[in-house]
Order: structure tokens, then C-alpha cells, then sequence
């Protein structure tokens, strides 16, 4: 009886360092979303932005209804099923429309950029990443697994806002 305790001992020892090490080395659940989430160009405006230096974009952030309903109650943490997309495009001047205000002031969206990213809340299967998925598509397609790796090191500046940098324009 002793033997058999010691035996389940160990192998209860040698289950948990597998599991450790599979989370660890990398064997985790991916922390990228595979799918774009059908109807998101539906979704409601959370809010807009202009992003200067590299990224040079204008883009709107929109939302699913758990979305929406979390960001205008100010709830954090947002709910599982939340589901967040990026939208956006460069920004160019709009020489008709200046041509209208006589002068250079008006800018609008023009090509698209980046493609269209996404964070899917799952605080269980993305535990990792603070509970949330990372997705970035182009021509429908997910972007490399690389590309979408950079973004939760750098959601983590807003980890006292769960992660999410854009807040609701009322």
C-alpha cells in the first residue's frame, strides 16, 4: 500500500512538471484568434483615432453588444464574449475638401492599413494574455503568428484598463 501511495505521489509530481513545462514552453493555448468574427462591420462605433508617428493611421474601433454595454457602463473587467475590432486606414488630406475650406484642414480615410484587428475576451483559454485573443487580418486572411505575438506586450501599458487602450466617445 505504502508503494502504491509513493508511486501516485510521483506521478502526480512528474503530471504537474509536464503540465508546467507544456504551459511554459510555449505548448499553451495560442494567444491569436484564427477567425474572423462573423458580422463585425455591424458592430457600433465605440470610438475613433488618429495615430501619428509609424503607425500613421486614422481607424475606428467598433464593438459587439457586450462591448458596447461594458465600455459606455465604464465596466472593468470587460465580460467574456466581449469581442473588440480595428479598423483602419491611412490618413490623407482631402485636396476637394480643402479646396472648399480654402485651406489645408481636412482629412480623410484612404487606403486601408494593417488590415482589421481583433481581441476576443476568453479570460479561461486566454489566460495568458490577461484574458484576451489577438487577431490581424489581411485580405481575409490571419497575418503570421509573429505579427499578432507583439501585440499583448504592448496592450500591457493598459493593463489597469484590462488591456484596452480606446475608451467610449459618448
Amino acid at each position: 500500500m505504502k508503494r502504491i501511495a509513493c508511486l501516485m505521489v510521483a506521478v502526480a509530481t512528474a503530471a504537474g512538471g509536464a503540465a508546467a513545462t507544456a504551459t511554459t514552453s510555449g505548448a499553451a493555448v495560442p494567444v491569436y484568434v484564427t477567425k474572423i468574427p462573423v458580422g463585425y462591420r455591424d458592430w457600433r462605433l465605440i470610438s475613433v483615432a488618429h495615430e501619428e508617428g509609424e503607425l500613421n493611421d486614422i481607424r475606428a474601433v467598433l464593438g459587439n453588444d457586450k462591448a458596447i454595454k461594458a465600455s459606455r457602463e465604464g465596466k472593468l473587467p470587460f465580460p467574456d464574449g466581449t469581442i473588440i475590432a480595428r479598423v483602419a486606414w491611412d490618413y490623407v488630406a482631402s485636396e476637394e475638401n480643402n479646396k472648399v475650406f480654402g485651406g489645408a484642414q481636412s482629412f480623410v480615410a484612404g487606403s486601408p492599413k494593417n488590415g482589421v484587428q481583433f481581441m476576443i475576451k476568453d479570460a479561461k483559454k486566454y489566460a495568458a494574455t490577461g484574458g484576451w485573443g489577438y487577431g490581424e487580418f489581411d485580405g481575409g486572411k490571419p497575418a503570421d503568428e509573429a505579427v499578432v505575438q507583439k501585440c499583448f506586450p504592448c496592450h500591457e501599458a493598459a493593463k489597469d484598463r484590462d488591456f484596452v487602450f480606446t475608451r467610449y466617445s459618448p
